[in-house]
């Protein structure tokens, strides 16, 4: 029985090796975490079970039967945030660079089934080379798999995905209908083709930075809802979004008691509003005064900031913040800001969270550009 328990232990060792030291030692020199460390860094400590960790591809050609990684590439389970239940997947670019094979996305998909049937939030941890080329459409029958899973919870659980790497074809298209993508600058990227790509077909010259980096996403495309400096940041702001937020559709957002009195005063508002309709001021600081403890999750800060949004809490309780800015634009709405508000609430509709709105807006933006981008229907 000793020799039995040992010889699974060396198995395990194997697993959390993944690709090896030498690519870990790679991941770490590109100033990145490996997909268990990331893991750790996000739940609660000691609370990881993981799901699968055995599992190896099932491919034959171009000499992959030689070539197996127990685990094969994408590290799942479920833990805690903060005493609460959660389902993740992390992905591992150390195995054949996180690429999704049959096996890899079958793990995946047994991790949102799994979360769908107890009613918890997944997410993701990407940072994958897209499909894995030697399994041809296996692989990509498997991204189907995924599609499918992401589309029947969505509006049931609440998803979420973190871009840590590069992420290609495929592997941006499940994060892109998840509820709130984060970036970490500098070494996420999303794009359906690369640079090279490109450049073959419309001979443009773009670096992969400019192309799909989380300053692209977070300012221009609004594709992703945040950018950060380094995974631990990300990981550690992910932690913080998720106090905010419910298990499922069925159950309340958590309930956080506050030490800030419903009755509290604050004559700084009453100056607030200028006088001079023309006259700008800075919304967010009218949100900050106004919720529990000043605490204010803002989503998408740095696209069409002419409207805000975010989470907060009132009397404990999270609520969903929709705001005109009129520091920006005067506030008005323009396509953009129409999409990112519609969205948001949309989100807070799904999972039952109020939504309050701070109106002062002078309405719609006009101009060929806006009209011909099709207003009348986004607004």
């Amino acid at each position: 029985m000793q020799d039995i328990l040992e010889q699974l232990e060396k198995k395990r060792a194997a697993a959390r090796l993944g690709g090896g030291q030498k690519r870990i030692d790679a991941q770490h020199g590109k100033g990145k975490l490996t997909a268990r460390e990331r893991l750790e860094l996000l739940l609660d400590e000691g609370t990881f079970e993981e799901w699968d960790m055995f599992v190896e591809h099932r491919c034959t050609d171009f000499g992959m039967a030689d070539n197996k990684i127990p685990g094969d590439g994408v590290v799942t389970g479920y833990g805690m945030i903060n005493g609460r239940l959660v389902f993740v997947f992390s992905q591992d670019f150390t195995v054949f660079g996180g690429a999704l094979s049959e096996a890899h996305a079958e793990k995946i998909c047994k991790v949102m089934d799994q979360a769908m049937k107890v009613g918890a939030p997944v997410i993701g941890l990407n940072d994958s080379g897209g499909a894995r080329i030697q399994e041809g459409v296996a692989s990509l029958g498997g991204y189907a798999d995924v599609f499918q899973r992401t589309v029947m919870a969505s509006g049931v659980i609440p998803q979420i995905s973190m871009i840590m790497g590069p992420s290609a074809g495929g592997a941006v298209y499940s994060p892109a209908m998840t509820d709130f993508i984060f970036m970490v600058k500098d070494s996420a990227y999303m794009f359906v083709t690369g640079p090279e790509v490109v450049k073959t077909v419309t001979h443009e010259e773009v670096s992969a930075e400019e192309l799909g980096g989380a300053i692209t996403h977070t300012t221009k495309s609004g594709v992703a809802d945040l950018a950060f400096e380094n995974d631990v940041e990300a990981l550690l702001m992910l932690r913080r979004l998720y106090n905010y937020l419910p298990l499922n559709n069925r159950e309340k957002a958590p309930v956080r008691p506050s030490a800030d009195p419903a009755g509290r005063m604050d004559l700084s508002l009453d100056t607030l509003v200028p006088e001079n309709p023309n006259k700008p001021y800075d919304m967010k600081e009218l949100i900050v005064k106004t919720v529990d403890d000043g605490d204010f999750f803002e989503i998408q800060p740095e696209y069409a900031k002419n409207i805000i949004i975010g989470f907060a809490r009132m009397e404990g309780q999270s609520v969903g913040i929709v705001a005109n800015q009129p520091l920006v634009l005067a506030g008005c709405l323009d396509i953009k800001s129409s999409i990112k508000a519609a969205r948001f609430v949309r989100f807070c509709d799904a999972f039952n969270i109020p939504v309050i709105t701070f109106v002062d807006v002078p309405g719609f933006m006009p101009g060929t550009s806006q009209e011909y981008g099709g207003i009348i229907k986004h607004g």
